[in-house]
């Protein structure tokens, strides 16, 4: 059968169709689409195919043999039961694979596919052009001459000088070459490609080997290795990592080179040789392991023979937590190193919040019910610390609990909100330390009780709170009165109100909603002489707008301010009615104290102070607004109404009027105490559209200014800064980041972080970029993390074996 027109090639939509389903090729009859046998005097409607850039995967097995196939062409001549040519805009598809060519040929006795002439393959999200192609279309068995390849969800591609298909899941290419950066320049050698002598992908064990691999940036080959394995999706696989290279000024360069063993679907391990131009030889390691009643992370760090040092340090840390029985749960995070100077040689490696004060804590948890509306949690706690003392500087080494053993229960009752805790801890120091430092060890059993009625209405409330905090401590050493043992109880009544009004009002050109919410606390705690009592928790709490509102002015057990004041604030906000955004915020709030108070913190927030006799507190000013376009402001004072100025203030200003543009600047003064100024950014300086959603996506390439500095007015120096440049080529981003973390007053550790990353392959080199993200405010990557290529765990990166 023939369908042509030779004088005027019929447009897409007219196209002749042949349906050639898998039981109609079994049985040998091959039906034309009854749209081709029409005359003209007989219109009928044509189905049509329905365009998708997203074809489903492409089924095997016997699935495949139910699937029919699709044939669109200018013209189509077909013999059945053997063979079909068609010529002209012809598109071949069956299920999830769509062939486009000038002329093809259909054996259907070998199920084999010739294409010739601007042949294009698309399946599964990779596009394959070229000029010859020979396929077995069930088996997807053939080859493929002079490719070109791309990847659509990568945005990268490549060619070859030929790709074999052995099936579905496997195929071998010659000669090939890879990269995301533009290939349509003739002549032109891409900004980076990866050549490989023969590449094999095997997608049934998720891996691609490639042999005689040669990575090439800016025409320099900067990487040569004879086999390269790699996975084909996240998911893991055992084999080398990219290299890293680190420098700072204590250690000098350092070249790790990662190692990823993945020893079971639920357990993995990295080793990481690493070798330290001053130090010497090292090795980190680092095992993970998911069970379905626990999990942890245990990692290590070692140096057997540190050159400077002359001795081997170690730092290591294991995060463990689990379940017993069927509901208790368990945890461990205990984190120790070898010496003192460790935070300062070795500042990427510290396992802590604090640096210098490493924590060893095991805790056992077992929750209960209570009734209807009750709970509880019933508790075992281990608490020790080691500390890092420094030369210059020295830290007041904290309580160590051994054991912390309590109880909880909290709920609901007629109306009724209570809560109770009551918590036995022995407190120790580490040996050597109470003498140096006066203090002592001792124990204590406290009972902190609460009761409430609260009424809650809308846009209003009422609290009246009943609260307790009883005592027992028990001194290694005789107290200050001679006893061992001595006990103290003190009640707080408290009575917290508020009102919540709101109205329409327009401002800024928008229309909005402004909320009025006063708020008053009133709070009697009788006096209850407690200098004389130890000391193992207590610490003033931080003025601000949260801790105002609080019974107590001090945090832990040991001390309770007596108090009998009035604490009155006011906050209103203006909402935007469109997005419900807050606009603008303004609150003022203030204490004033019916009586003078007794037990206060010091000035520099330890316990027992002088009287407080100043009736009216500081007052807590605070304003936000982002009302102007681009603009965040914000800012905080505490005004003393004595001296009639600010004790404390910050104000921040950060401006960002489009994607990868952000600068704002923050001032921070503490009165008699530190003076600060803080600066960060991340601003285009040279080069291509920065007002565009994404950057440079040619290889022009655009320049970017990223930092962060500490200034001290008051020491007249700067603090800790971090500094670099960023340039985005497109397919390819290079990074220069130093940083500078001071830790001493006059020492201080610098390092250099150089990274480039090959967009759609890998990245190279050491990481500033949780540097950039945990110290510039509104920092943004170049580049979003593409998940099949750049995932969040680098040991789904690129793997070299």
């Amino acid at each position: 059968m023939t369908f042509t027109n030779p004088a005027v090639p019929l447009p897409l939509s007219a196209a002749s169709f042949i349906r050639l389903h898998a039981a109609a090729l079994t049985a040998g009859l091959w039906a034309a689409n009854t749209a081709c046998a029409q005359t003209a005097s007989q219109p009928a409607l044509q189905p049509a195919l329905q365009p998708s850039t997203t074809l489903q995967a492409l089924p095997r097995g016997d699935a495949a043999k139910q699937l029919p196939i699709v044939l669109q062409a200018q013209q189509i001549e077909s013999r059945p039961d053997l063979n079909t040519l068609a010529e002209g805009n012809v598109e071949f598809r069956r299920g999830g694979l769509v062939i486009r060519a000038d002329r093809l040929a259909y054996d259907q006795a070998q199920d084999l596919a010739t294409a010739r002439g601007k042949v294009r393959i698309s399946r599964d999200g990779a596009i394959w052009s070229g000029p010859e192609l020979q396929l077995r279309v069930q088996r997807f068995e053939g080859f493929f001459l002079e490719p070109e390849f791309e990847f659509t969800q990568l945005g990268a591609g490549g060619r070859a000088e030929r790709i074999d298909f052995i099936d579905s899941a496997r195929s071998s290419a010659l000669r090939a070459e890879y990269t995301s950066c533009p290939r349509d320049v003739p002549g032109e050698e891409p900004a980076w490609v990866l050549r490989t002598r023969k590449v094999e992908i095997d997608l049934d064990k998720n891996e691609g080997i490639a042999e005689g691999a040669v990575l090439r940036f800016l025409g320099m080959p900067i990487l040569a290795l004879p086999r390269l394995s790699f996975p084909l999706s996240d998911a893991r696989k055992s084999g080398w990592l990219p290299p890293s290279i680190n420098t700072d000024n204590r250690s000098g360069i350092e070249l790790s080179v990662p190692w990823y063993w993945n020893i079971a679907p639920n357990r993995d391990a990295t080793l990481t040789p690493r070798i330290i131009t001053r130090r010497g030889l090292g090795l980190d390691s680092e095992l993970r392991y998911l069970e379905p009643r626990y999990e942890g992370v245990l990692q290590l760090d070692w140096l057997p023979d540190d050159r400077i040092n002359r001795r081997s340090r170690e730092g290591w840390q294991l995060l463990h937590e689990g379940k017993l029985f069927k509901s208790a749960l368990y945890s461990a995070d205990l984190v120790r190193v070898s010496d003192d100077n460790w935070w300062k040689d070795f500042p990427g490696r510290n396992r802590s919040i604090t640096p210098r004060l490493l924590p060893l804590r095991l805790n056992v948890e077992q929750p209960f019910v209570l009734g209807d509306q009750g709970q509880g949690l019933l508790y075992a706690r281990v608490l020790t610390w080691q500390v890092l003392q420094g030369s210059d500087s020295t830290v007041i080494t904290p309580y160590e609990r051994s054991p912390q053993i309590g109880v909880r229960l909290s709920g609901r009752s007629a109306g009724w909100e209570y809560g109770v805790e009551s918590e036995f801890n022995r407190f120790t120091l580490p040996h050597g330390e109470a003498t140096r430092a006066g203090r002592q060890s001792g124990e204590r059993m406290h009972v902190l009780g609460q009761l409430s009625w609260p009424l809650r209405e809308s846009g209003w409330w009422l609290v009246p709170r009943l609260s307790v905090n009883s005592a027992v401590y028990s001194d290694s050493l005789a107290l200050p009165n001679g006893a061992t043992h001595v006990s103290r109880t003190i009640p707080t009544f408290s009575v917290d109100t508020g009102v919540e009004l709101e109205r329409s009002s327009r401002a800024f050109g928008r229309s909005l909603r402004q909320t009025l919410e006063p708020r008053l606390l009133y709070t009697r705690t009788p006096y209850r002489e407690q200098s004389k009592l130890p000391s193992y928790d207590a610490a003033a709490k931080d003025f601000n707008f949260v801790s105002v509102y609080s019974d107590n002015q001090f945090s832990g057990i040991d001390r309770v301010s007596d108090t009998h004041a009035l604490t009155a604030g006011v906050t209103t906000r203006f909402v935007d009615v469109a997005s419900g955004a807050e606009a603008l915020r303004l609150g003022l709030v203030q204490r004033y104290l019916l009586r003078k108070q007794l037990v206060t913190p010091q000035a520099d927030g330890s316990p027992d102070g002088p009287p407080l006799v100043q009736r009216l507190s500081d007052a807590l000013l605070l304003g936000s607004t982002s009302v102007f376009p681009g603009w965040n402001l914000d800012a905080a004072v505490q005004y003393s109404p004595d001296s009639q100025r600010s004790v404390r203030s910050i104000v921040g200003a950060r401006y960002s009027p489009g994607p990868f543009r952000t600068v704002g600047a923050t001032y921070r003064l503490a009165r008699g105490l530190s003076e600060q100024l803080e600066a960060g950014w991340q601003w285009p300086v040279f080069g291509g559209g920065p007002k565009q959603e994404s950057p440079a996506t040619n290889c022009k390439g655009t320049w970017y200014s990223v930092g962060r500095v500490n200034y001290s007015l008051k020491d007249s120096r700067i603090t800790d800064s971090v500094l670099g440049a960023e340039y985005d080529a497109g397919c390819w981003i290079g990074r220069f980041v130093a940083e500078r973390l001071s830790t001493g007053r006059s020492e201080a550790t610098t390092r250099l972080m150089l990274q480039l990353e090959l967009v759609g392959l890998s990245r190279l080199g050491s990481n500033p970029l949780r540097v950039l993200k945990d110290n510039i405010p509104g920092y943004r990557l170049l580049r979003e993390e593409r998940r099949s290529m750049q995932p969040t765990d680098d040991r789904t990166a690129s793997f070299y074996d």
